[in-house]
C-alpha cells in the first residue's frame, strides 16, 4: 500500500481570497481532464496492461491523488474567508447554495463529475495513448490557469503541477514505445 506523509508533494500557497479563481481550479479537481479522473484512469488500466508497465500506471495515478489533494488545498486557501457575496461574484452561488464551502467533485461549469470521463480500452497502447492525451490537456489546463491567475505564489504551485503533466506524458510515451519494441516479437498482453 502506501506510506503517508502528513505534508503535501509541494508546497502551496495563496496570497489572498480569490474564490473566482478557484472556481477556475476546480477544473481540475472534478473536470474531465483533471487530478481524479486521471489518478482513477490510470490505477484502473493498470489491470489490463503488461507488468511492465503496471508499476508505472501505480506510480502515476498515486501521484495524480497527490496532484488532487494540491487542489483541494488551493481551493479551500482561496475561499476560505470568502463570504456568500463573493461566492456569488465568482459564480460559485451554485456551488455555495448546496455544499457552503466543502469541495465536491465537479467541473468548472458546475457539471457534477461521472465515471464516464475514465477510459479504459483493454488495449495497452490505445490507453497509453489516451493517457498521454489526458496529460497534454491537463498542462495546457495549467497552462490556462496560471494565465488566469495573478496570484504569484499561487502560479508557483499550478507551473509545478503543470511541468509534472509533462513529465507524465513522457514516461507514457516510453511506455509505448517499450510495448512497441515488445509487439515485433510476441503479443504483450
Amino acid at each position: 500500500m502506501w506510506v503517508y506523509e502528513k505534508k503535501l508533494q509541494y508546497p502551496v500557497k495563496v496570497s489572498t481570497c480569490n474564490p473566482k479563481l478557484a472556481k477556475y481550479l476546480v477544473e481540475q479537481y472534478g473536470g474531465a481532464d483533471g487530478e481524479l479522473a486521471a489518478a482513477l484512469r490510470y490505477m484502473n488500466q493498470r489491470y489490463a496492461v503488461p507488468d511492465k508497465i503496471i508499476g508505472l500506471l501505480t506510480d502515476i495515478s498515486t501521484e495524480e491523488f497527490a496532484h488532487l489533494e494540491m487542489i483541494a488545498t488551493m481551493i479551500v486557501k482561496l475561499t476560505k474567508d470568502a463570504t456568500p457575496e463573493q461566492m456569488k461574484e465568482a459564480g460559485l452561488d451554485a456551488h455555495y447554495a448546496t455544499h457552503d464551502s466543502a469541495l465536491f467533485y465537479h467541473n468548472a461549469a458546475g457539471v457534477p463529475w461521472t465515471a464516464a470521463y475514465i477510459q479504459a480500452k483493454g488495449d495497452p497502447i490505445a490507453d497509453l495513448y489516451e493517457d498521454i492525451a489526458a496529460e497534454e490537456k491537463a498542462r495546457a489546463t495549467y497552462q490556462w490557469l496560471i494565465d488566469l491567475s495573478d496570484d504569484t505564489a499561487l502560479n508557483d504551485s499550478l507551473r509545478y503541477l503543470r511541468e509534472r503533466e509533462i513529465i507524465h506524458s513522457q514516461r507514457f510515451r516510453e511506455a509505448v514505445e517499450i510495448l512497441k519494441d515488445d509487439m515485433g516479437t510476441k503479443r504483450v498482453y
